[in-house]
């Protein structure tokens, strides 16, 4: 057979792995190679080829190639820990800041703890030993744990399209992991354990510099954000898929519906009443990333002030971008719309000053075709029992509302904080339900295709990166939009439009990824949804127009 890399096409021999057939490419390779994509599809270096195709090799700079490294540092922590400590139950909880946050269930952390699993987690990477895929059929597996009386990986045994079982070995260590795993304990050298709130970090470097660990941000209110979820979903025997699936089982998922919702109600209540605490609130500032359900929330929280005594009135930032020519381009020399210059600062500043005071304001209207402002006399006035709210990316960064005095301003950071774990061994990427969000009602209302709007995410989650993220610390409070149930929900609208994208499309490696995670979720029927949830923004349905 004969596989393309790098421009070049080499022969392998029948049997034969990536890792052996292209053992020069990899060696010669500035990065270390990691994991690379056959034929569209994410294969461990160990893999071997079937049929002729076309290999791209993947290092840690490359988001596949980090993933991966992420998987391998996460197994080798979950090995050492098992070694040392074989009775603990540790829970993988969620990422922060380039670093997955874990707990115990049955023990406590000390600093001692904290340097026998970064020691045992050093010699087994200094070992360099040999991470193995073993597959066996679902009679074979249910066997296999019946035997060994294992919760590692059995949530495969309950997923109906699976038609193989799946797990990693390393010596007589094994555990099943959803994705791609190194070939080899030695790729995951840079690391660190340090003792974090209740639990701990397990530390890996970011995707500029794979040599080093950059300094740890720490990001309290998210953090807090977090954790008060997973404590709540805990309690209620809803932090795994096995669970939510069972509730599905039990009764359609109806009471974890109420529930979830009733969580969002009192929440979004929570901050109403706040914001009506303190009169001096006239500008409420909300953002958030891409899908996160910032319009169903801002109407909800609007109802919510009403009964407070508070009307709410919308002020769009996008009615304020400069004029096209005054526009800032990016390195590419194309218009860069999402950074804070291509607002008009001054002019926004200006009209909101001139609106708390009381005064009427006639508000633009920004033409994207001429990229200029008009003035159609469209007028605007806050009166006393008012206050402007304004969604939008730049919503926290100070930047945008510089003349504003901080005690008339309230700051909300909505995302959608997953805190579904697939198992206690596997979490699910907040990234990973917002793109689901987004191929469901980019396809209802946009009529983009799942491979379009795959195509975008990179872009939307670099202007993320960068105009976001680095302010959410600024939030005086943050919401999470995430719901637990939703997957099971979407999963019916998403995995018909993942599976139109072929094997032959660059796209595919992604759209695969996405349908295992799918396949996981037992349906949940739409019909026992509120027309008020933040799912309907994506779904239809809503009570809400947007």
């Amino acid at each position: 057979m004969k596989i393309v890399c790098n421009n070049r096409e080499f022969e392998i021999n029948q049997g034969e792995t990536i890792k052996s057939a292209l053992k020069e490419e990899i060696k010669n390779s500035e990065k270390e190679i990691i994991t690379c994509n056959f034929n569209n599809e994410i294969k461990s270096l160990d893999y071997i080829p079937k049929t002729n195709g076309r290999v791209e090799l993947l290092d840690y700079t490359n988001t596949e190639g980090k993933r991966v490294y992420v998987r391998g540092i996460m197994y080798v922590m979950a090995m050492a820990i098992r070694e040392i400590y074989p009775k603990s139950l540790i829970t993988i909880k969620y990422q922060l800041d380039n670093s997955m946050f874990c707990t115990f269930e049955n023990l406590e952390i000390t600093e001692e703890i904290i340097e026998n699993i970064k020691k045992k987690m050093k010699e087994i990477i200094d070992k360099d030993m040999a991470i193995k895929k073993v597959t066996m059929t679902p009679e074979e597996a249910k066997l296999f744990y019946e035997k060994e009386q294992s919760i590692r990986g059995r949530l495969q045994i309950n997923t109906e399209t699976k038609e193989t079982i799946s797990l990693y070995y390393c010596g007589e260590y094994y555990n099943y992991f959803y994705g791609v795993m190194p070939v080899s304990t030695g790729y995951m050298k840079v690391f660190d354990i340090v003792k974090y709130m209740n639990g701990f970090l397990v530390r890996y470097p970011s995707k500029k510099d794979p040599t080093k660990l950059k300094e740890f941000k720490d990001n309290k209110k998210l953090s807090m954000a977090l954790e008060e979820y997973e404590e709540i979903y805990k309690v209620l025997k809803l932090d795994t898929i096995y669970r939510l699936n069972k509730s599905v089982e039990d009764d359609n998922g109806k009471e974890t519906i109420l529930l979830s919702e009733a969580l969002h109600e009192k929440k979004i209540s929570d901050i109403a009443d706040k914001i009506a605490s303190n009169r001096k609130i006239k500008m409420i500032l909300i953002a958030g990333p891409s899908s996160s359900g910032k319009t169903t929330f801002a109407k909800r929280l609007g109802i919510q002030l009403k009964l407070n005594g508070i009307e709410p009135k919308t002020l769009s930032v996008d009615n304020y971008f400069v004029e096209r020519e005054q526009n800032p381009v990016d390195e590419n020399g194309e218009y860069d719309f999402e950074c804070i210059e291509a607002v008009d600062l001054k002019l926004f500043n200006e009209h909101v000053l001139r609106l708390l005071a009381g005064e009427e304001v006639e508000i633009p209207t920004f033409d994207f075709t001429t990229g200029h402002k008009n003035f159609d006399g469209t007028k605007m006035k806050l009166e006393d029992h008012e206050v402007l709210v304004v969604e939008g990316i730049h919503c926290l960064n100070e930047e945008l509302t510089q003349a504003i005095p901080s005690d008339k301003k309230f700051k909300i950071y909505i995302s959608a904080l997953t805190v579904l774990n697939i198992d206690y061994y596997n979490r699910i990427s907040t990234t990973d339900t917002r793109i689901i969000r987004r191929i469901v009602r980019d396809y209802k209302y946009r009529g983009y295709s799942a491979k379009e709007t795959i195509q975008r995410w990179k872009s939307v989650t670099t202007g993320e990166k960068k105009y976001i993220y680095p302010y959410q610390e600024e939030a005086d409070v943050m919401f999470n939009t995430s719901i637990v149930y939703e997957l099971g929900v979407l999963k019916e609208y998403a995995l018909p439009l993942l599976s139109e994208i072929s094997k032959e499309e660059p796209e595919y490696a992604e759209a695969k990824r996405l349908i295992t995670l799918l396949n996981y979720f037992k349906p949940i029927p739409i019909d026992y949804i509120p027309e008020s949830s933040i799912i309907r923004e994506f779904i239809g349905g809503s009570i809400f127009t947007y």
